[in-house]
């Protein structure tokens, strides 16, 4: 674990080595994100990325949310992404739940073109399945925007796996 005071001492390598993940396959946020060292707290930095996300294109956020990987699917996933789901039980879903996911994901990718995302620590399957079921009817804008403030969501708590929270003074 990183204080942040440390992290704002690393070389660009190094921060990138630290923080490249905490977007799902998307250092170029962190990449953008090193420029604006220092960071007075983990939060400061995690603003600055949303800040970044925010501030980036259409075609760059669609990107960021379909680099995120189907939730109960079995298919290559980042240890974060693996470590995520097994803490909600959905690495360990029966053959039927484990088809009711995969038709929901299904049902969810030709609706909106891109993959359901949930932060889902501190959730269980059962939750999870239901919040899917109430969001598969939202339009399309109001889910892209709903995908987007759960990859924030799940990338503060990666932040916050990474590094400590002791503010600059």
């Amino acid at each position: 674990m990183y204080t942040i005071t440390k992290l704002n001492d690393t070389t660009y390598e190094q921060f990138i080595e630290i923080t490249g993940g905490i977007f799902e396959h998307s250092p170029w946020i962190a990449e953008q994100a090193e420029r604006l060292k220092p960071f007075s707290s983990l939060y400061h930095l995690h603003q600055e990325m949303v800040k970044i996300v925010e501030n980036s294109s259409f075609e760059q956020k669609l990107s960021l949310i379909k680099a995120h990987p189907n939730l109960g699917d079995r298919a290559a996933m980042t240890a974060d992404s693996v470590q995520e789901q097994q803490g909600a039980g959905l690495q360990n879903l029966t053959p039927m739940e484990y088809n009711q996911f995969i038709s929901m994901n299904q049902q969810y990718m030709e609706k909106f073109g891109f993959p359901f995302i949930l932060a889902v620590r501190g959730k269980n399957k059962n939750q999870i399945y239901e919040v899917m079921k109430e969001r598969i009817h939202h339009s399309i804008e109001v889910e892209f925007e709903t995908a987007l403030s759960e990859i924030y969501k799940i990338a503060l708590l990666r932040l916050g796996e990474k590094i400590t929270d002791i503010t600059v003074m």
